[in-house]
């Protein structure tokens, strides 16, 4: 009964119930916040994670021009159904080295965040071209003119450049093979090859528009999207949590 009395005091005065849910607040969010300023980095390591190649950041710089982000998001939530639908929850690390993040949250397509290498390269060509001859209920628009557009690459270099002075831990080296390193990514053929997987290990190499006669943005935009969830061994998080 006293402490149904005591709380009256927040129910009848407005001025001392808006003190008390301030300080609330205040202190749930000091609780929260204080401890970040002791932590070196909040993202956990990841082993596998890289930066992207020159030819995957090409593809990515294409996917957000075109909008894809707008429809697909790149955040699978920690949700049972999110899970089975889509793999292993994202993780933190996956998303480190992107300017800007393109989680989203709104999905009139799926979920792209694990769709690297669960379709061929073929099946990606005929979905952007002309989206409805393999999933016949999308409302996706088609993107023909991607394989027919030159990729605009001898400037790669900048965006390498660009992303270094924000903190993407790519290196002079990086930046000043960028153009080559592009080209390698298309060739295993290449002469640059070994030193390319170097630089960028487990990167996915061949033809990925089926046009070895040019480089053009369908290249760059399929080698991203093969990327996508690749470069993490989600085994392991798998039998980790399975042992629990």
């Amino acid at each position: 009964m006293k402490l149904l009395e005591k709380h009256a005091i927040f129910e009848k005065n407005s001025i001392i119930l808006v003190v008390g849910i301030l300080l609330m607040v205040a202190i749930g969010g000091l609780v929260e916040i204080v401890p970040l300023f002791y932590l070196e980095n909040t993202i956990e390591k990841t082993e596998g994670m890289r930066p992207y190649t020159p030819l995957e950041l090409a593809g990515r710089n294409i996917y957000i021009r075109e909008g894809c982000y707008t429809c697909h998001s790149q955040m699978i939530r920690s949700t049972r159904d999110e899970v089975e639908r889509y793999g292993h929850y994202s993780l933190a690390a996956e998303s480190m080295y992107d300017h800007p993040q393109l989680w989203g949250s709104k999905r009139n397509g799926p979920d792209l965040a694990r769709v690297g290498n669960k379709y061929s390269d073929e099946w990606h060509r005929e979905h952007l071209m002309e989206p409805s001859s393999v999933v016949p209920e999308t409302i996706m628009p088609g993107y023909p003119f991607l394989a027919e557009t030159k990729l605009k690459y001898q400037l790669i270099d900048h965006d390498i450049k660009v992303n270094q002075m924000i903190g993407v831990p790519y290196t002079d080296e990086m930046v000043l093979n960028a153009v080559a390193d592009l080209k390698a990514q298309l060739d295993e053929d290449s002469d640059d090859y070994d030193a390319f997987m170097e630089r960028y290990p487990n990167a996915q190499v061949r033809d990925f528009d089926g046009d070895t006669t040019q480089i053009t943005e369908m290249d760059a935009l399929i080698a991203y999207l093969q990327m996508l969830g690749t470069l993490v061994d989600f085994s392991i998080y798998n039998d980790n949590e399975n042992n629990r």
